[in-house]
């Protein structure tokens, strides 16, 4: 099997790795603060690629030196891509289901397109509003369950309304990371992104208090922080940084849409949820308008 064919697979295990995370935070949450796990998450994750950054320092492509300018962007993007995604996505794992929260989150390529036409001006295409609309409206049914008098009352779950705030915050970490940090190699912005992200959080953690609570923690929640670190965090960015180099970042982004399919497939198998048909319906509502908004960026690109 050659190269371009192999990092397909590699990419799929990218997807199950990223939909595993929302099930190893329903495993943690219950157990560990808010500000604590993520701290631990991105500890765990700065400590493996400081470790690989030696590796990283001897490519020519991955080769990078820390400026004083650099420090704004490190701060965004580890404040709010990683700080603020991270947060609040295990905020809303605390009061909605795994598998809502993989729904909303597939609405991230929808809402990146949506801030890059506010804040950079970019042009949508006219094929890509069918795109986004619908999956606006895929969103709304997940949140409103289908029913009318939810969306009349305003009556919504917290925890899916924390979702779509954490899609907002990782939609600015991506489109900001790419418009200003363009000349930073992937590398070097995701470690010093985890290692801001990790820093900020101290003084919240020590507001948490965890050590009250650590060592009641099942063995579960400790297994399901190191996946997170060491799966969803490390193994699912260097297969993505791989697969963009080969494959190119158009098709390397088609494989998110697997994620929440195999959330929706594991929070079933292993937490027991409930997977009603409408969750079904709206996965594939918004999956579908993701993809009109993907297939119709890729033709204009190359008109």
């Amino acid at each position: 099997m050659n190269k371009g064919k192999k990092i397909y697979g590699f990419m799929v295990l990218a997807a199950l790795f990223w939909s595993g995370a929302f099930i190893a935070g329903k495993y943690a949450v219950p157990f560990i603060p808010t500000f604590t796990l993520t701290f631990m998450r991105f500890f765990f994750a700065s400590l493996i690629l400081c470790i690989l950054s030696g590796a990283a320092r001897k490519k020519e492509e991955d080769r990078f030196r820390l400026k004083k300018e650099h420090l704004p962007i490190f701060l965004f993007t580890g404040i709010v891509g990683m700080f603020g995604y991270h947060v609040f996505f295990f905020i809303a794992l605390k009061y909605t289901t795994a598998i809502n929260s993989s729904i909303i989150g597939a609405m991230n390529p929808i809402v990146t397109i949506v801030i890059a036409a506010l804040f950079l001006r970019n042009k949508i295409p006219a094929k890509q509003i069918a795109g986004i609309l619908l999956s606006f409206f895929g969103v709304l049914l997940t949140i409103t369950g289908a029913d009318v008098e939810t969306l009349v009352q305003l009556d919504f779950n917290r925890g899916d309304l924390w979702m779509a705030a954490a899609v907002i915050c990782w939609a600015a970490y991506g489109v900001f990371s790419k418009s200003k940090g363009a000349g930073i190699p992937p590398f070097w912005l995701t470690y010093y992104s985890f290692l801001v992200c990790t820093l900020i959080l101290i003084p919240f953690v020590i507001w948490e208090k965890p050590w009250q609570l650590l060592a009641q923690a099942p063995p579960q929640a400790w297994i399901a922080v190191l996946y997170m670190s060491i799966f969803a965090s490390v193994a699912g960015y260097m297969i993505q940084q791989i697969a963009i180099k080969q494959i190119g970042p158009s098709k390397t982004s088609i494989f998110i849409n697997l994620v929440p399919v195999f959330s929706m497939v594991l929070a079933t198998l292993i937490l027991g949820e409930a997977l009603a048909p409408i969750k079904l319906a709206t996965a594939g509502i918004i999956i579908l308008g993701v993809c009109i908004c993907q297939l119709s960026g890729s033709a204009d690109q190359k008109g």
